[in-house]
C-alpha cells in the first residue's frame, strides 16, 4: 500500500518506442528542479535491457528484485543501501544492471519494500513499459495516474487504443489516466481527434527534437538537466506543473476513499447520494445495489447479451470475445453513471454486474467454495447453502427477481430445456455437471427458487467415505465383490442422502472391459470407464412434442448391446423398464431411488412400476422386483448432517407373496458426543448371503469373517485360494417378510 503522503506516477504505452522511458526520465528530472525533493525513479519495464541506465547516466546498485530480497532493517539509514543517487537529485532503481541480465521480481517482497520506500518520498515515477504483466498491473493498481505515452500516428494510435481497451477490462477507471503526446508536430492527427477518439484527456504535448533528444542520450543525461532552456524541456516542466496543480490530487483522493473500509465507503456513499437528492429504492436497496441495477438496464439497452450468449454455442474464443466486449461496455456504464466512485468498488460494481450478465451472479463464488455442496435460492434475496452437512443464509443476494430469471435461463437455454409460465420448472445441469431444479413464478410465489446439487470432481473414493465414517472397510470389499461380478444394486435414501455420490462410487468397480449405458434426467453421474454412453432425457418443445423419457431412453439402451445400464434414479413407470433389463441378462446393473428403508424401498419400486400403465398383478411386480434386484444399499443423512449406509440388506426372494429381504451390514446408534455428533457403530449381522455359493461356484471365494464383528486383519477378498485356507462357517438363512 502506497502512503497517503506520497504520489506513484507510472508512465506506460501501447507500443515500443514511443519514447516512454525517455520521457519517465526526463519527467522524474522536472519533478526534482520544480519541487526541489529528491525523486524516485523505478525502472518496472518488464522487457528492460537496462534502457534506464544509459538515459540517466547510472549503474543502479540494487535492481528491484534485490531491493525485494533486502535482508537488512529499513529505516533512512539503510535508504543509501538500495537506491542509486544522481548528482541532480533523483534517486533510481533499476532492473536490470545491463542487456545480459534479464528482469524479475519478487512481487510480494516488493511491494513490502515499497511501503517503506513511499514513506521516503513524496513523488515515485515508474517506468512499465507496454507488457503489462502481473506486477506492472500492481503498480498501476497503487499509482495516482497513469500517463500513457503515444504519437500521433495511426499505427501507434490502434496500439494505445487496444491498451486502453485492456485497462477497462482490468477495471481500471478511464480517470486515472492522461494521454502524453509525443513528438507532436504538424501534419500529424490532430490533439483534439486523437483526445476525442481515445476519450483519454492530453496533459502534455511534447514536440520533436531529435537532436536534443540525441545529445542527452549520447551524454547519458536527461536533457531536462542538461538543455533546460529548450522547448521539449519546457513541455516536461509543463505537465510537471499540471500534475502538481490539482490532477494528482484529484485521483489520489479517489485511492484513499479505496482505503477505507467497505462499510466506510459505503456509507460515505450513500450521504453523498442523499444529500444531492437521490434517494434509496423504496423496497429498501442500498445505493450500491440501486447503482448495479441502472448499470444492468444500460447494459441491456447497449447489448443484446440473450443473442450474444446464443450466438457463442459454446465456442470458447467466442464466449471470451463476447465477455470483452461486456466488460468494455459495463466499465464504460459506471464511468458515465457513477464518475467519482473509488476504485474498489468500481471495480466490486463491474465484476457482479459481469456476472449476473453473462455468469451465475452471486453463486459465481459459492460455486467455487469447495465447502459449499448445495445452494439453495429462495427468491432474490435469500440465498441458503449447506456446509459441512448444516444449511445456513449466505450473506450474498441477488440484485433482482428479474436478474435471478436471467440467470435461470442462461442455465437452461444451452441445454435445449425451456422455463417460462407454461413450463415454470425445470431440471438441468452446470457445466461442470452440477445438478440444477428451478421452479419460477406463479408457482414459487415468494420469487424464483433454485436448488442447485454441486457437482464433486472426481467424486468421492472409498476411502474419502471410510474416513468421512460414512462406511467401514469390510462393507467396501464386500461391495466391490458385489459389483464386479455382475449383482443388481438399488440404492436408496431420502432427499440429499447422497444416492448419487455413493453410486458413482460403487459405478468405479465395474470391470473396465465391460460396455456401461447411464440414462439421466440431467447427467452428472461420473463413469471412470472408457466403454460408456452417456444418454440424457430431452424435455417437450415449444409445441408439446418431441419429448424423450426416461422410459424411452432405457428400451432404446437395450439395443446398444450393453453389459451394464446404470440409471440415475427410477422415480416414476421407467422402474418397470428397469426391472426387466436387470431380469433380461444385464446383470450389474444399478440404480438410485427415494425411500426411507430397504422394506420402503421394495414398496416405492412396486408403486413406480404401477405407474407404467401396465395393468399387472401386484404379486407379479414382487416377483419381478425379488428376481431383478441382489442388493439394496441404504443411505441416509443423520440429524448431525452426517451421511452413512445404515444397511446393506440382500433381496432374497419371495416367500408367499411378500419379498423376503436379509440385513447383512447395519449402522447402530449408540448416542451423541459433547458436539452432537452421532456415535454408532457398522455392525456386521452374522447372516450370510445367498448368492455367496453361486459366486464360489464361479470362483470367487469370500472370506467369512467379513460377515462376523471380530477383529479382522486382511479383508481383501481371496481368488482360488489355496484348498484348505478358506474358513468354512454354517451358512445362516435370512427370515423375514411381510
Amino acid at each position: 500500500m502506497i502512503h497517503s503522503g506520497c504520489h506513484l506516477i507510472c508512465v506506460l504505452g501501447g507500443k515500443g518506442g514511443v519514447g516512454k522511458s525517455v520521457f519517465a526520465a526526463n519527467l522524474a528530472a522536472a519533478l526534482t528542479l520544480e519541487l526541489r525533493t529528491p525523486v524516485l525513479l523505478l525502472d518496472a519495464d518488464q522487457k528492460s535491457c537496462g534502457d534506464q541506465n544509459i538515459i540517466i547516466g547510472l549503474r543502479p546498485l540494487k535492481t528491484l528484485n534485490e531491493v525485494a530480497l533486502f535482508q537488512g532493517s529499513l529505516s533512512p539509514q539503510t535508504l543509501p543501501q538500495l537506491v542509486t543517487v544522481h548528482p541532480s537529485g533523483i534517486h533510481y532503481i533499476g532492473a536490470v544492471k545491463g542487456p545480459e541480465e534479464s528482469f524479475k521480481i519478487n512481487s510480494d517482497l516488493f511491494f513490502k519494500q515499497l511501503e517503506f520506500l513511499s514513506k521516503q518520498y513524496k513523488y515515485i515515477v515508474a517506468d512499465i513499459g507496454n507488457d503489462l504483466q502481473a506486477f506492472q498491473m500492481a503498480l498501476l493498481q497503487d499509482a495516482s495516474v497513469g500517463l500513457i505515452v503515444t504519437l500521433p500516428e495511426v499505427l501507434v494510435i490502434n496500439q494505445t487504443q487496444r491498451l486502453i481497451s485492456d485497462l477497462l477490462t482490468a477495471t481500471f477507471p478511464l480517470e486515472m489516466f492522461q494521454l502524453i503526446l509525443n513528438r507532436a508536430q504538424n501534419g500529424g492527427v490532430s490533439p483534439q481527434l486523437l483526445a476525442q477518439s481515445l476519450r483519454i484527456p492530453i496533459l502534455g504535448l511534447i514536440p520533436q527534437d531529435d537532436i536534443t533528444t540525441s545529445h542527452a542520450l549520447q551524454k547519458s543525461s536527461p536533457f531536462v538537466l542538461t538543455q533546460n532552456k529548450t522547448a521539449i524541456a519546457s513541455a516536461h516542466h509543463d505537465v510537471v506543473r499540471k500534475l502538481t496543480g490539482g490532477i494528482l490530487q484529484r485521483t489520489k483522493a479517489l485511492s484513499q476513499k479505496a482505503a477505507q473500509s467497505p462499510q466506510q465507503r459505503l456509507q460515505t456513499t450513500t450521504k453523498t447520494e442523499n444529500s444531492s437528492g437521490a434517494t434509496s429504492s423504496n423496497d429498501g436497496m442500498d445505493v450500491f445495489t440501486v447503482l448495479k441495477i441502472k448499470v444492468h438496464t444500460e447494459l441491456i439497452k447497449a447489448m443484446d447479451l440473450k443473442k450474444g450468449i446464443t450466438d457463442t454455442q459454446g465456442d470458447k474464443s467466442k464466449e471470451e470475445a463476447l465477455r470483452q466486449k461486456t466488460l468494455q461496455t459495463i466499465t464504460q456504464i459506471i464511468d458515465r453513471e457513477s464518475p467519482g466512485m473509488n476504485r474498489d468498488e468500481r471495480s466490486k460494481a463491474i465484476n457482479q454486474v459481469l456476472q449476473e450478465a453473462l455468469g451465475l451472479g452471486p453463486l459465481e463464488d459459492l460455486l467455487a467454495d469447495p465447502a459449499v455442496t448445495e445452494i439453495m435460492v429462495n427468491g432474490h434475496r435469500k440465498i441458503f447453502v449447506e456446509k459441512n452437512g448444516k444449511v445456513q443464509l449466505s450473506p450474498v443476494t441477488f440484485t433482482s427477481n428479474m436478474h435471478l430469471r436471467n440467470v435461470i435461463e442462461r442455465i437452461v437455454t444451452p441445454l435445449g430445456r425451456r422455463i417460462d409460465e407454461k413450463t415454470p420448472y425445470v431440471d438441468a445441469r452446470l457445466k461442470d455437471g452440477s445438478r440444477v431444479n428451478a421452479v419460477i413464478e406463479p408457482l414459487a410465489i415468494d420469487g424464483p427458487s433454485v436448488t442447485i446439487r454441486k457437482f464433486k470432481k472426481g467424486g468421492i473414493s472409498a476411502e474419502k467415505y471410510i474416513e468421512y465414517g460414512s462406511i467401514t472397510r469390510p462393507i467396501v470389499d464386500f461391495l466391490r465383490i458385489c459389483v464386479e461380478n455382475g449383482l443388481n444394486i438399488v440404492i436408496s435414501g431420502g432427499t440429499g442422502s447422497g444416492k448419487t455420490s455413493l453410486l458413482n462410487m460403487l459405478s468405479s468397480y465395474i470391470p473396465s472391459n465391460e460396455r456401461i449405458i447411464t440414462v439421466e434426467d440431467a447427467a452428472e453421474l461420473q463413469m471412470q470407464q472408457e466403454h460408456v454412453v452417456r444418454l440424457e432425457t430431452r424435455p417437450a418443445n415449444m409445441e408439446g412434442t418431441g419429448a424423450v423419457t426416461i422410459r424411452d431412453l432405457i428400451k432404446n439402451a437395450l439395443r446398444m448391446r450393453p453389459d451394464r445400464i446404470i440409471v440415475g434414479e427410477c422415480r416414476d413407470g421407467a422402474a418397470l423398464d428397469m426391472l426387466q433389463a436387470m431380469n433380461t441378462g444385464h446383470d450389474g446393473s444399478m440404480t438410485t431411488t427415494h425411500a426411507n428403508s430397504p422394506r420402503e424401498c421394495i414398496s416405492r419400486l412396486e408403486t413406480l412400476s404401477m405407474m407404467s400403465g401396465m395393468d399387472l398383478p401386484v404379486k407379479v411386480i414382487r416377483e419381478q422386483v425379488a428376481s431383478a434386484v441382489n442388493l439394496i444399499v441404504q443411505i441416509s443423512r443423520l440429524s448431525d448432517g452426517s451421511r452413512k449406509i445404515i444397511n446393506v440388506t440382500e433381496v432374497c426372494g419371495m416367500q408367499g407373496e411378500a419379498v423376503t429381504l436379509q440385513e447383512v451390514f447395519k449402522f447402530k446408534e449408540t448416542g451423541f458426543d459433547k458436539n452432537r455428533k452421532i456415535l454408532g457403530q457398522f455392525q456386521a449381522t452374522g447372516m450370510i448371503p445367498t448368492f455367496i455359493e453361486k459366486l464360489e461356484q464361479k470362483g470367487v471365494f469370500i472370506p467369512r469373517d467379513i460377515f462376523s464383528n471380530e477383529i479382522k486383519t486382511n479383508l481383501s477378498p481371496l481368488k482360488n485360494p489355496t484348498p484348505g485356507l478358506m474358513p468354512q462357517l454354517t451358512k445362516k438363512t435370512g427370515t423375514g417378510g411381510t
